[in-house]
């Protein structure tokens, strides 16, 4: 995504790839002698319905997650007018006593747990991950989305290979292949997507009932605000506290606020 929240002509790409590919496979799925056709013959349409509406979930989920404002910071002068326009979000206070790192590339003030991005030219609050396959960030504001997101994709795929198993037709003939092969190939794909899908899931539900993101996982020792923090994980408040705030927290955090109360010592 590009600065002002242009989309880049390689992130439009993506995103077409992505949409025809979950179009085909489920239409395939439909079309092919499964068990959804043979609900559509004998008249029994709610669970071949379900499975369409799910498959259009997961399609407006990825697209609401790829194009949203991910937490984007902004220059000072631009929160002040959008909050008094009355049309920007609610920006945390922190305390006046703590001084903010300027980033070295766009030059804004960034506040704890944000990284500037190179690919999106953003620095990104609570910054996770560069998602290739969404072209955006995943921080604070769209990462619950995401997790939503990729448990909606999850039982899409878990269904769709039940359903692709249920066609296959293992009468040993000539015509075998022929048969077979357009459902060998999507149970092929969707299981290689389940597993990713699922590791996905299970990694990043591990690190948000830490109250730890991927980029402070992976790079712990490199983080100066970790680096010196007396605690592993000054965010840690408990798996509970920590679902809940990431869940139903309606507001950006202040991350300086916790992590002054439990250091002593700025960074």
């Amino acid at each position: 995504m590009k600065p002002g929240g242009a989309m880049a002509p390689g992130g439009r790409w993506v995103r077409v790839a992505h949409t025809a590919l979950s179009a085909a496979l489920a239409l395939g799925l439909l079309l092919h002698r499964t068990d959804l056709q043979k609900q559509e013959e004998r008249g029994e349409l709610l669970q071949p319905l379900i499975f369409v509406l799910l498959v259009l979930c997961s399609i407006l989920l990825y697209f609401k997650v790829s194009l949203m404002d991910p937490g984007f910071v902004k220059p000072e002068e631009e929160v002040k007018e959008s909050e008094d326009k009355g049309q920007g979000v609610v920006i945390p206070q922190i305390p006046g006593d703590i001084k903010l790192r300027r980033c070295g590339y766009c030059l804004v003030k960034q506040p704890m747990r944000a990284k500037h991005c190179q690919l999106c030219q953003h620095c990104v609050r609570r910054y996770d991950h560069h998602c290739p396959w969404l072209e955006n960030c995943v921080g604070e504001r769209n990462h619950p989305l995401f997790i939503v997101y990729l448990s909606v994709q999850l039982v899409v795929l878990l269904w769709g290979g039940h359903v692709a198993w249920s066609g296959l037709y293992f009468e040993q003939s000539r015509e075998w292949l022929q048969h077979n092969i357009f459902l060998l190939v999507s149970f092929l794909l969707i299981f290689i997507f389940t597993i990713v899908v699922l590791l996905l899931l299970v990694s990043h539900l591990y690190l948000i009932s830490c109250n730890t993101t991927t980029w402070e996982f992976m790079s712990h020792h490199r983080i100066s605000y970790l680096r010196h923090s007396e605690l592993e994980n000054p965010f840690d408040q408990g798996i509970i506290l920590n679902l809940r705030r990431f869940f139903c927290s309606r507001h950006l955090t202040a991350w300086e606020n916790i992590y002054f109360h439990k250091n002593s010592e700025p960074v």
